[in-house]
């Protein structure tokens, strides 16, 4: 499995909102744009949801927020950066948000969906590539420096 297999350059961008729901309203619009996703209302009910239940900001400037749905048939990743950070994302660590993964899987793609989450973890927790992301200042950018840390490593 690797991350480039979920995530596309359209799906990739520079957020303009500084604000929780702000954010995560972009990268479902992002999602939506693709047509992948039938029921946008559906998914804005979940994600919004599973951030009532609990914060998917992790730590170190890093969010993920992650629903399975009905309707996805395979699992879909949008990300954005935040120059500023996001102030109010109730991160486990109290800092800003700057990178935000979005994953949506299907309600029946429990093992694609754990396997996805713990790659992207993985990956963000690396300090180089949230260094090269947090200072990118283009989606073709986030993109690029996306598909080049790869490094054709997969995880089964």
């Amino acid at each position: 499995m690797e991350l480039n297999e979920f995530i596309d350059k359209d799906r990739v961008c520079i957020l303009q909102g500084n604000k929780k729901k702000e954010v995560l309203l972009e990268l479902i619009e992002l999602i939506s744009q693709q047509g992948e996703v039938h029921d946008i209302e559906r998914l804005k009910d979940a994600i919004f949801y599973r951030e009532k239940l609990m914060s998917t900001g992790i730590g170190l400037g890093i969010a993920v927020p992650h629903v399975r749905i009905e309707g996805v048939y395979h699992p879909i990743v949008a990300m954005g950066i935040s120059h500023e950070g996001i102030l109010d994302y109730e991160s486990i660590d109290n800092q800003p948000v700057k990178i935000v993964v979005m994953i949506v899987a299907g309600k029946w793609q429990h093992k694609e969906y754990i396997k996805l989450l713990s790659l992207i973890v993985t990956k963000m927790k690396d300090d180089s590539l949230r260094g090269k992301l947090i200072r990118s200042r283009s989606p073709e950018e986030i993109y690029k420096i996306l598909l080049n840390e790869n490094n054709g490593q997969a995880i089964s």
